[in-house]
């Protein structure tokens, strides 16, 4: 028996060159998933590791990280349910 694997995560290095080679900057990025841009330069430039809170969206969003976010998470709120 095999196990279903999602996509491969990407290193920080790869989710920025990924950017780049799409043109997007890191400031489109963060304003089309409702993110501050500092979250996003932090997750990947190593500043925060995307444990928990944004940074845990702005990590899964990237391909950073494996995990699920909430809808709800990008519109402000604390994503409580």
């Amino acid at each position: 028996m095999t196990r279903a694997q999602g996509p491969a995560l990407k290193t920080p290095e790869e989710a920025l060159a990924d950017l780049d080679r799409r043109g997007v900057s890191i400031a489109a990025f963060a304003r089309a998933h409702q993110l501050r841009y500092m979250t996003v330069y932090q997750v990947l430039h190593g500043g925060k590791k995307g444990l928990r809170g944004e940074a845990h969206r702005a990590a899964v969003l990237l391909g950073i990280k494996a995990g699920v976010v909430d809808d709800n998470q990008g519109e402000g709120g604390d994503g409580s349910v």
